[in-house]
């Protein structure tokens, strides 16, 4: 749906008479669609840069900023000031990642809060220093989102190229990870769940030594946060074909994205007996294969969601019906809901992002509408949306305040509206 010179005002009113026989819905929405640009913005004026709180956690992370960010990307064509707030996101994030572009988390000053008795090369701007692939794939789209939906440039800069530069060193290095990567990672007496395994060969993929929940990969190859990073590339191509015109980052980019999109397609790709030709959540390379979902993005059900393939992909297909399944080993059905889990949270705990996800990524309005009638009865009494609920008890959850989450119910409920952000 297009509408010109959209205002909060306008979507409110929208949501308002789409939703008109969902009441709960559309307080949810408010309050939602509200908590982020109200709780999680610290502005730096002395330097025009804007940290983006993740909620209950003190601290910057790469992926969440954007994902906050992502429904007033339709706004900010028509506000000055939603065009300042990105635009100081995307400055704090391109400083972030030349500080370190293995950290996921950062510091709001040189602070040395967080995880600093990590076994790791920890600063004191640097809250966690788990590499995930896509921390460095997230500023990119919102670098491209932001100029598609606003026909802004300004952000397009001498950094920005630094950062693209150390952005593709660094998928190249961790292509030959046992050979060549700097990176190491051990915290003393954590969960299983923060151990890496670095035992991988070469496949074309780049390597990843967390997945988005921030918990280790099994198996080094994370194939949703590779094929986000050919999204991103794609978008690189654009934007240097646009605005830098350098020959040598085009031949870059593309040889980097066709050495993993062939990783992708030789080991990724598999053949089940039960669900046909399907997507591997993790691989390494050598003979190893994990069939899961993550409710964190990228995930594998989120793919058309990050333009990777379209919904009615066979593929994508097939594995979305291995992982809405019992095949499945973090998909929970219960009392009150199924859906996605994650290793992340205990076992039976359905996540609301992994909700939002499949309604964007059906094809079914009766779908929709079933998780709709889920986020209605599992607020647990808050108008707001959590990390992990219990299937069974929604009242038991984590994360009072987890504003990716809100962000993600707020694009869903637009989407049902007819309300999407531009994409290309």
């Amino acid at each position: 749906m297009k509408m010109p010179n959209i205002t909060e005002e306008k979507v409110i009113q929208l949501v308002s008479e789409k939703m008109a026989d969902r009441p709960k819905i559309i307080e949810m929405f408010k309050n939602c669609y509200q908590n982020t640009l109200e709780t999680t913005i610290h502005r730096h004026e002395e330097d025009d840069t804007v940290f983006m709180l993740t909620g209950d956690i003190p601290a910057m992370w790469l992926r969440d900023s954007v994902n906050q960010l992502r429904p007033y990307l339709m706004l900010a064509a028509q506000d000055e000031d939603l065009k300042r707030i990105i635009e100081g996101v995307l400055k704090t994030q391109y400083q972030s990642i030349l500080r370190d572009p293995y950290a996921n988390a950062f510091n709001e000053f040189d602070n040395h809060n967080g995880h600093q008795s990590d076994k790791t090369e920890m600063t004191g701007w640097i809250w966690e220093r788990k590499y995930e692939i896509d921390s460095l794939c997230y500023p990119i789209q919102l670098a491209y989102l932001y100029w598609k939906n606003t026909g802004e440039t300004v952000h397009f800069n001498a950094e920005f190229r630094q950062v693209i530069e150390l952005i593709l060193h660094t998928w190249r290095t961790e292509q030959y990870h046992m050979e060549k990567s700097p990176y190491s990672f051990v915290r003393e007496n954590g969960p299983i769940t923060d151990v890496v395994n670095h035992e991988v060969a070469y496949t074309g993929m780049t390597w990843s030594g967390f997945r988005p929940s921030d918990d280790a990969c099994k198996y080094g190859y994370l194939v949703p946060s590779n094929m986000f990073a050919v999204v991103v590339m794609k978008y690189l191509e654009e934007i240097n074909d646009q605005f830098f015109h350098d020959e040598d980052l085009a031949k870059e980019v593309l040889s980097l994205r066709h050495d993993i999109e062939q990783g992708i397609e030789q080991f990724a790709v598999i053949q089940d007996e039960e669900w046909g030709q399907v997507y591997a959540y993790e691989v390494d390379g050598l003979g190893n294969t994990y069939l899961m979902d993550d409710a964190n993005v990228p995930s594998l059900l989120s793919l058309p969601y990050l333009n990777y393939c379209d919904k009615d992909d066979p593929i994508y297909l097939n594995t979305r019906n291995m992982i809405l399944s019992p095949t499945n080993p973090y998909f929970y059905e219960g009392e009150y809901a199924k859906g996605i889990g994650s290793p992340h949270t205990p076992e039976n705990y359905i996540w609301h992002i992994a909700l939002s996800i499949q309604g964007m990524t059906t094809m079914d309005d009766s779908e929709k509408n079933e998780i709709l009638d889920t986020f209605e009865r599992t607020d647990a009494g808050t108008n707001l949306v959590h990390e992990g609920f219990n299937k069974d008890n929604p009242n038991e959850y984590t994360r009072e305040w987890f504003s990716w989450s809100n962000a993600m119910f707020v694009e869903f409920v637009l989407s049902v509206c007819g309300l999407e952000i531009k994409k290309s």
